[in-house]
């Protein structure tokens, strides 16, 4: 088990990984510390390509993410978090959406606490999930950080 740190036009970001791949993106802003994971190592060679792929994002030359993910989450919440993968950057969906992605038009709420559990901020776009009317809700990462990862996409919606 791995952690590394990465410094985005945005801040800081924590990440950790295991051998079957990513298992968190943290935007450090507003945490008070990073506290290292019991027996996780230091090992920066070891997210070369996540830090690759993050830089090209920053960028504008990266729309899609292709790494290995290892989210740990309940059976719903891996189901959650697939069909967040499927929604494209420029794009945002609403909790309802999102429910009737996962055949569960009744599981708004679930939905929406499995989506901000989401250990792969970013990567696993969470941020793209906003209120049917258009405006922003919650985020882990704090509203301003959402809008400021919308707007980076060109996606819109109501301040």
């Amino acid at each position: 088990m791995y952690y590394t740190f990465y410094n985005s036009p945005l801040g800081e970001i924590a990440l950790t990984a295991n051998e079957q791949g990513l298992t968190s993106l943290t935007f450090m802003e507003g945490k008070k510390e990073f506290i290292q994971p019991a027996a996780h190592q230091k090992r920066p060679d070891k997210f070369k390509l996540v830090c690759q792929q993050l830089t090209e994002y920053f960028k504008g030359e990266r729309k899609v993410f292709d790494l290995l993910l290892a989210p740990q989450g309940t059976p719903f919440q891996q189901k959650v978090w697939r069909a967040l993968c499927s929604i494209k950057q420029g794009d945002t969906k609403t909790y309802t959406w999102l429910a009737k992605e996962i055949n569960n038009e009744k599981a708004v709420r679930a939905v929406g606490s499995a989506n901000g559990a989401n250990p792969i901020g970013l990567i696993v776009p969470c941020h793209r999930v906003i209120g049917s009317n258009g405006k922003l809700t919650g985020y882990a990462g704090a509203l301003g950080l959402k809008a400021k990862l919308l707007m980076h996409e060109g996606a819109q919606f109501k301040p």
